[in-house]
């Protein structure tokens, strides 16, 4: 594979019609590789049959499900805007925010949002630079971006390429953000089996960075297990083009779970899908296919894994994590089908594509995990909606454990997990299908509330923002937060 190479300037676009020409010839030429979670291709979605197309117009008829594009929502949460995709036509992906910014991620690459008036945001800039899944985080100056396909280089002009080729390239790429309207890309580091995801713990001189990958498959030359651990990155903040690797800490020496033939959705552990640290406490906890992980975080350059949980019976894939305001609970997402399945049906029933949720037990290295119950959307979605637990953070409300939870096209869910054992939804948004007669990919990737609002970006239409008007969560609107990236999470106290 090829070396670092900092690469500064062909990333750097502004907004107008000029650009947009510039844009459009550049998708032509070089578009990027969708590549999402493990079961988001066509020949590992459900086929939709002409049962299910039958099913959903007749759930669609009796009201059961909102028609196709049809928005419906509780009455204690109000739609204020829906800003479509722009130049970037690309797979909406995950979110960050600093101030009075909103950073979304697209696999074709971001796009920054003024939010200081949250009913009217406005996009700032639009940057160009391919290669799913563009997961997005931020920090001070500086903005990151996972690279989780084969690139033909670490340049945002790069092209799609197999990963059997020499010089292919995937990894992290680190953009300057000072100029809002023109982010500038000082810095790439490639790493083992790209970056699909990853996670800032910063200190006051370095940002570190976990990267998490594993092998979607076999055809994979770069993630051939033994891929047991991620790779961790220091990020000097006077000199971000210094960026290097500086562990790579095996969190699996077992290997991890192994798989079981009787049981072929549930995925063998060849790596981790996400990591939500809470540097406060020292913690993190992982998502990582097939396991559930407690991690000690204490040196942030050596984590340590405390405690590891499985679910061979529910769980197909261990999708993220999201800890209470405490530290003393984890919410635990199953990403069955990997986003493209229906799931939100009476057929899966409601313990498989839904939430964890465990009890943190002990302290330190004595610390253990104990699941105390599961959490889906109580509304089925038609057969030709993708919908399953997804992104989700907490809405800081004293006293109390509330989550909003994106849920594809299943929507947003606000849900109180309080008491751990009997979690309850108080709020929703959503969207009927996209199609009632196939099975289109969409709905919300993420859905998180920042500084007194709900925005979530759907991978089909765009930058959504809400307001949740509700006397058990109005006490979050005096929490103001400078920047909040949901997978390194605050201390709210």
């Amino acid at each position: 594979m090829s070396s670092h190479r900092p690469y500064a300037g062909r990333g750097r676009f502004g907004t107008g019609v000029a650009v947009l020409g510039l844009l459009a010839a550049l998708f032509a030429a070089s578009p990027a590789a969708a590549i999402p979670d493990p079961g988001d291709s066509p020949q590992q979605r459900e086929r939709v049959t002409e049962r299910d197309r039958a099913e959903t117009e007749a759930a669609i008829r009796s009201g059961e499900v909102p028609g196709v594009d049809e928005v419906v929502h509780s009455d204690n949460i109000t739609h204020l805007k829906n800003l479509p995709k722009g130049a970037l036509q690309g797979t909406n992906s995950d979110l960050a925010f600093q101030g009075k910014y909103a950073f979304a991620g697209n696999y074709d690459g971001f796009t920054v949002y003024d939010i200081s008036r949250p009913a009217s945001p406005k996009v700032v800039s639009q940057v160009l630079c391919p290669g799913s899944q563009n997961d997005i985080s931020v920090s001070g100056n500086l903005l990151f971006l996972s690279t989780d396909s084969s690139r033909s280089d670490d340049s945002c002009a790069s092209t799609t390429q197999p990963a059997t080729e020499k010089d292919s390239w995937e990894g992290m790429k680190i953009f300057d953000i000072s100029d809002k309207r023109n982010p500038a890309y000082v810095a790439a580091v490639e790493t083992a089996c790209g970056s699909h995801t990853h996670t800032l713990v910063p200190e006051r001189k370095s940002v570190y960075v976990y990267v998490s990958s594993y092998s979607p498959s076999e055809t994979f030359p770069d993630c051939q297990p033994p891929h047991d651990g991620i790779s961790v990155i220091e990020v000097p903040r006077k000199s971000p083009a210094k960026a290097a690797v500086v562990d790579f800490p095996v969190l699996f020496p077992d290997g991890g779970y192994d798989g079981d033939p009787a049981k072929p959705s549930n995925s063998k552990t060849t790596g981790c899908h996400d990591i939500t640290a809470f540097p406060e406490k020292k913690i993190a906890a992982g998502a990582c296919m097939g396991d559930g992980i407690l991690l000690d975080i204490e040196d942030p350059e050596e984590p340590r894994v405390i405690d590891r949980v499985r679910d061979t019976e529910n769980f197909a894939f261990w999708h993220s994590a999201t800890f209470s305001q405490r530290g003393d609970k984890v919410v635990f997402t199953d990403e069955l089908g990997g986003g493209g399945a229906a799931t939100c049906d009476a057929k899966t029933g409601d313990q498989k594509g839904a939430d964890g949720i465990y009890d943190i037990k002990g302290k330190g290295d004595r610390s253990e995990l104990a699941f105390r119950a599961y959490y889906k959307i109580p509304r089925h979605q038609a057969e030709t909606e993708n919908c399953v637990a997804h992104n989700g953070s907490l809405i800081p409300v004293k006293g109390r454990d509330i989550m909003v939870q994106a849920w594809y096209q299943g929507g947003v869910s606000v849900w109180d997990f309080t008491n751990s054992a009997k979690p309850k939804e108080i709020a929703y948004f959503e969207r009927g299908p996209l199609s009632d007669t196939t099975l289109r990919t969409g709905g919300a990737w993420s859905a998180y509330y920042y500084n007194g609002h709900i925005y979530a970006n759907d991978m089909a239409k765009g930058f959504d923002v809400l307001r949740l008007d509700d006397k058990r969560t109005d006490g979050a609107k005096r929490v103001r937060l400078d920047e909040l990236n949901v997978q390194t999470q605050p201390s709210y106290r």
